[in-house]
């Protein structure tokens, strides 16, 4: 086999697995906290930084998949503990969503992201985009906006913990811009992750413990009547991880107009899959919505791309 057929293969795979790790976690994360009673958003996403952390050291220190790079400085760990918090934050908006809302519209929501990235970096850089490229960003909106509508498990609890997940995931983008900007302090996602993931599960274990203080009763509990419980909650923290590793090296291996394209269709797939496992109800609007929204998505990143 030539060497350009092993690296098409190559990066198929990674494609092939970055796939199965985003839209496993997802759908893992939905079939624990909705469908096996694991009602602990909080403590699910301590688990799945708990094994960033792990993973992360021994993919960097041990496997050196990438080189360690070194926090230089107390200021830049300040820098990256605040980030930790904002990533802590959409994870479990995210997940506590997934309680009360469809996968479906879970991803029609979280398509929206351009939307509030576009927000934060106009009002936290001053960064100005065409009008053409804002413009792209009115269906993104409308397309949610129908879809909310034509939604028939919508709930509003939800729909608000889905929309701050979608605006702390922007956030955390721009933040990070703006926080680790200089050449000193740049770090790749995988050593960001490795740094931030210890102190996400610092963050997260006393919010566990305070706002839910039976978690470990009924986990033993749920783990005794569901006999694949740990092997669900290791698969899932798992996935979590690789989800981030095949980001990243999609990204190298690629670019980062290739991930935004196979992300649009991700989300896509995502919402087919979950409609055939979970049979949760659509209506024409609802997809109708949705669709508008990810047309709306695709428009802005090639606007972005056609007049930066």
């Amino acid at each position: 086999m030539s060497s350009s057929k092993k690296q098409a293969l190559f990066i198929a795979s990674l494609i092939i697995l970055w796939y199965s790790s985003n839209i496993g976690v997802l759908l893992l994360n939905k079939l624990l906290l909705s469908n096996y009673g694991f009602r602990f958003p909080i403590f699910l996403t301590m688990c799945h930084m708990s094994a960033c952390a792990i993973l992360s050291y021994l993919s960097i220190v041990f496997f050196k998949i990438v080189p360690l790079q070194v926090v230089k400085s107390k200021p830049q760990l300040l820098k990256i503990a605040t980030l930790s918090v904002v990533f802590c934050g959409s994870v479990v908006g995210g997940n506590i969503s997934l309680r009360y809302l469809p996968v479906s519209f879970n991803q029609a929501v979280g398509a929206t992201t351009p939307f509030f990235t576009a927000v934060f970096a106009y009002l936290m850089t001053f960064k100005r985009e065409a009008w053409v490229t804002y413009g792209a960003l009115v269906p993104v909106v409308v397309g949610v906006i129908i879809a909310s509508g034509g939604e028939p498990g919508f709930h509003l609890f939800g729909f608000i913990m889905c929309i701050s997940a979608t605006a702390a995931r922007a956030f955390k983008s721009v933040l990070q811009g703006i926080l680790l900007s200089s050449e000193g302090e740049k770090l790749n996602s995988m050593n960001l992750l490795l740094y931030m993931s210890p102190i996400a599960v610092l963050v997260l274990l006393p919010a566990a413990l305070v706002m839910e203080p039976n978690v470990l009763d009924v986990t033993l509990e749920l783990g005794r009547k569901h006999k694949y419980m740990w092997l669900l909650l290791l698969l899932n923290s798992t996935m979590a991880y690789s989800a981030n590793l095949t980001n990243f090296l999609v990204t190298k291996h690629t670019s980062p107009l290739t991930l935004q394209v196979l992300g649009n269709a991700k989300g896509a797939v995502a919402v087919v899959i979950s409609i055939f496992i979970f049979r949760n109800p659509v209506t024409f609007v609802g997809i109708a919505g949705y669709s508008m929204t990810v047309l709306g998505v695709v428009a802005y990143g090639e606007a972005k791309r056609r007049f930066r």
